[in-house]
């Protein structure tokens, strides 16, 4: 909880002095009780109070006095909100390796399902699009708010030879880019962008990963990657076992260097929550939800409670 006017709090003093000169007069009353010697005398003269009663009801008082005085501070939570607006474009390896059984079923069937649960978990609000890429780097759907068509299009994704990594972040740039420029054309903001990538491989062919990651500093757009595979994975080319490791240092590097998150996942289970965590840190953001009328509600509860209570035991207000 963080409070929006903190000066206001500084209030509160005074509820602590209205306590402390509460206290002060109940011990004044204990020396003057005490001045008389004949203790039977002063029960006579002095009515029969209520005691820790009184107390109670007072105290009840102040709590609602102090949480009137928070309520002025206006205090406030974080609450988890979807964003209004922001672009993201999805770019997904289907190199050959993607054949590689050590994750079941297999690497791209694993990808595949993955990948359209995170499409289902961003709000509607976001524009999303499709990068394909092997030996080359393809725009399949440019971002956009109809999740259909890119389900779909990774429905019917299709493997191919090498690893373009590099021309995957160039080609997700340039459709953030268009995507842009349509909208600053119709005379609208351009909102937030980022790219999530995943690959289970080394970059092949294209341009270098690292090259491209000036651009997208330069454009200011992150990129988040994820490293899918294990060290285990093979795949059957001319009928002899290949490995297929994966290239987790440069795709860490990538990712550091734009500012975007790094993720490994080894497992079917380990990616589709990696790919759940990431669309609740891109579709969502928390913002200050102002909670003074529950203040305001307990201020009015304790101090009318603490009232009553003192008339019934006192037949005063306090």
């Amino acid at each position: 909880m963080s409070f929006q006017a903190p000066w206001w709090l500084l209030a509160l003093l005074a509820v602590v002095a209205l306590a402390g000169f509460y206290v002060l007069l109940q011990r004044r009353r204990q020396k003057y009780a005490a001045r008389f010697t004949n203790v039977a005398l002063l029960g006579a003269l002095v009515p029969k109070r209520p005691g820790w009663r009184r107390h109670l009801a007072f105290g009840l008082v102040v709590l609602g006095l102090g949480a009137f005085v928070l309520s002025l501070a206006q205090p406030s939570t974080e609450v988890r909100v979807p964003r209004e607006r922001a672009t993201v474009v999805l770019a997904l390896d289907v190199s050959l390796s993607m054949q590689a059984t050590d994750v079941e079923p297999s690497r791209f069937e694993a990808m595949k399902t993955a990948a359209k649960e995170f499409v289902d978990i961003l709000p509607a609000q976001i524009n999303l699009g499709l990068v394909s890429f092997s030996g080359r780097a393809t725009t399949l759907v440019p971002p956009t708010t109809d999740r259909e068509s890119v389900s779909v299009a990774i429905d019917n994704l299709q493997l191919d030879e090498a690893t373009a990594i590099g021309d995957a972040i160039l080609t997700s740039l340039t459709a953030i880019q268009n995507f842009t420029s349509t909208l600053q054309d119709a005379g609208e903001a351009a909102p937030p962008a980022r790219v999530v990538l995943l690959s289970d491989g080394f970059s092949t062919v294209g341009a270098e990963p690292l090259d491209a990651v000036a651009s997208a500093i330069a454009a200011e757009v992150p990129v988040s990657t994820i490293a899918f595979g294990t060290d285990f994975g093979t795949v059957e080319i001319e009928g002899q076992s290949q490995p297929v490791p994966v290239d987790r240092a440069t795709l860490e590097q990538v990712a550091d260097e734009t500012g975007g998150s790094y993720s490994e996942a080894a497992s079917a289970s380990e990616l589709e929550q990696i790919y759940a965590d990431l669309g609740s840190q891109i579709g969502y953001t928390t913002e200050p939800q102002d909670i003074s009328p529950w203040f305001v509600r307990g201020g009015i509860l304790f101090a009318f409670l603490g009232v009553v209570l003192s008339l019934l035991w006192t037949n005063r207000l306090l």
